[in-house]
């Protein structure tokens, strides 16, 4: 069985629930960044031992929030040593809209396992948009290049669509098949 980590930070607890389904699908551990952009004690251990890192953030003013920035510019003494080059990875991202720009943020956490020379998993299920589509559908928001949920402002983490749960929850399935792909080459 592959060695994944969720890194994540969650504001308001949506992210963290996302986090907590990607985790669940892909029997990973949890990682989280702090208020303050830090990651706990052994964290950065955590991560240099995982076979698969998944990136998670919420969609703030159409970008990561500025704690996972933090982590992200953190991550340049790996990224010298190329310490997670080959390594499978993947992301997703909350906001409060039904776009909300996710797909912005989804491009930089992309764009930073690219600079990390890792390996990207996409979403890789087929989008809820016919007539029938129900908002509780798995990837009624249409993603493919990774898991985007969606959480009214006004609204605790509680009223998540389960559809989304559900999406994430598929997605850490993939992401644990692809990384076990790769851990038996």
């Amino acid at each position: 069985m592959p060695d994944i980590v969720v890194v994540y930070h969650s504001g308001y607890g949506h992210t963290q629930r996302l986090a907590q389904a990607v985790a669940n699908g892909a029997g990973a551990r949890l990682l989280a960044i702090d208020a303050d952009g830090n990651l706990p004690a052994g964290g950065w251990e955590q991560l240099a031992a995982a076979d698969a890192i998944v990136f998670g953030t919420p969609t703030y003013m159409g970008n990561v929030s500025w704690q996972f920035k933090k982590f992200a510019d953190a991550s340049s003494k790996p990224w010298y040593a190329q310490a997670w080059k080959d390594k499978i990875a993947a992301g997703f991202t909350n906001s409060a809209g039904m776009s909300g720009d996710k797909q912005g943020t989804l491009l930089t956490l992309f764009t930073l396992a690219m600079q990390h020379s890792m390996i990207w998993v996409s979403q890789g299920l087929m989008p809820s948009n016919t007539r029938g589509a129900k908002r509780d559908d798995t990837n009624y928001l249409v993603s493919y290049s990774g898991a985007m949920s969606q959480s009214p402002a006004d609204a605790g983490a509680d009223a998540m669509a389960a559809g989304d749960l559900e999406t994430a929850r598929l997605f850490g399935e993939r992401i644990a098949e692809i990384a076990s792909r790769f851990k038996r080459c």
